[in-house]
């Protein structure tokens, strides 16, 4: 079974930079579509970005276009997310999932998640 860690979440200002590692142990990334998700409090949780196990192919939500990059490097079993241009709305936590299968945005048809990091946006 897959496990998920995240990292590279922390303070930044609106305009600046961050970019999340979601590093997987357990077995191998290759087999797995990788979503990004994030969630503040009271809101639900949306995603923001996937990449397929496949070909590759990336998936952004509309809000985040232009702005963030999904990437995988299978080699070191770890997806990225760089998030540039970051805006106080982007505040939140941050969390990577995988799923056995296509591209997929909707969060309930991952199955393994990480367990978040936060990511705030403020001057």
């Amino acid at each position: 079974q897959i496990q998920l860690v995240e990292s590279g979440g922390g303070l930044v200002q609106p305009g600046g930079s961050l970019r999340l590692s979601c590093v997987a142990s357990g077995s191998t990334l290759d087999y797995y579509t990788i979503g990004w998700f994030r969630q503040t409090p009271g809101k639900e949780r949306e995603g923001v970005s996937h990449i397929s196990s496949r070909d590759g192919r990336t998936h952004y939500a509309d809000s985040v276009k232009g702005r963030f990059t999904i990437s995988r490097d299978n080699a070191k079993n770890t997806v990225y997310l760089q998030m540039n241009s970051l805006k106080p709305e982007d505040t939140a936590v941050y969390y990577c999932a995988a799923r056995l299968g296509a591209i997929a945005t909707s969060e309930n048809l991952y199955d393994f998640w990480g367990q978040g990091t936060q990511v705030t946006v403020s001057s």
